[in-house]
């Protein structure tokens, strides 16, 4: 079956070289003509989107099976958290006190690496959405370590490139957030949640929801900065509202340090065992 593929495989390159290679005339030169998986025009109509969020689905997937990549634990947080060392370029003053999670981000992805290596890379794999901030903590943790991470960018009109700390073999880039949400949740063995904007809130609310609503299985989900998150969202209220359940609120932890989530996770995976 993988000759099968491969043979496949080599004629789909072969008759994209042959297509090439032929004579320039009125009727090679037609859009028409093109073999219409090389064809950008065409892949990029309105009808062909359910083809792209499928090749936007396929291709970090298959990356991911390659690498024999199982598990991941997941760093969600904002890409404005200066590195302490810059944090006099902080736009506020309460971003700039916010810097320290920067820190404390990298000093979480170290330890969740040195942990993923005695699994050869299999399982704990960082993962993040590649850019600045907080992302480049998680990144640049998981490289102090001498391991790999996964980074899943995302096209915005703004963006800078993926930050140098991502492994450059698991640097995925989006076009269709939802698609990017299913990657950073499909394999997560933990979410930690470091301070952020409304990206963050987003990817925060919709992993707690496919927790709340059974569609994901239950994984240690931590919240970087108690003062942060209480200050932002009053959690009581929506249970005392009654739009949440009161053990909803069990589907969360606070923590402050890198030590203190990993020890977490550590008991975590290890009552999942017994």
């Amino acid at each position: 079956m993988n000759n099968d593929r491969n043979s496949l495989f080599r004629d789909a390159q072969a008759d994209r070289s042959s297509a090439a290679q032929v004579p320039d005339t009125p009727q090679t030169r037609a859009p028409a003509y093109r073999l219409a998986f090389t064809d950008d025009d065409f892949l990029l109509r309105d009808e062909l989107r359910p083809v792209r969020l499928q090749l936007e689905l396929l291709k970090p997937e298959m990356i991911l099976n390659e690498r024999g990549i199982q598990s991941t634990v997941v760093l969600f947080g904002g890409s404005r958290i200066p590195e302490p060392s810059h944090k006099e370029t902080a736009r506020t003053p309460e971003l700039a006190n916010l810097s320290r999670y920067y820190d404390e981000a990298r000093k979480f992805s170290r330890l969740m690496t040195e942990k993923s290596m005695s699994t050869y890379g299999r399982d704990y794999i960082i993962a993040t959405g590649g850019g600045p901030g907080v992302m480049e903590a998680g990144n640049r943790g998981a490289a102090d370590a001498g391991g790999a991470s996964i980074g899943f960018n995302i096209v915005l009109p703004h963006e800078q490139a993926p930050n140098a700390y991502v492994t450059p073999g698991l640097c995925f880039n989006f076009h269709y957030f939802a698609i990017r949400k299913m990657h950073f949740l499909m394999r997560a063995r933990a979410v930690c949640v470091f301070p952020g904007g409304f990206g963050t809130l987003d990817e925060t609310f919709e992993a707690l929801t496919l927790i709340q609503t059974d569609r994901m299985k239950r994984v240690p989900f931590l919240l970087f900065g108690k003062d942060f998150w209480r200050r932002i969202i009053n959690w009581d209220a929506l249970a005392e509202a009654g739009t949440i359940s009161d053990e909803d609120l069990d589907l969360f932890h606070f923590v402050e340090t890198a030590e203190e989530a990993f020890a977490i996770i550590e008991g975590w995976d290890s009552d999942a065992e017994a």
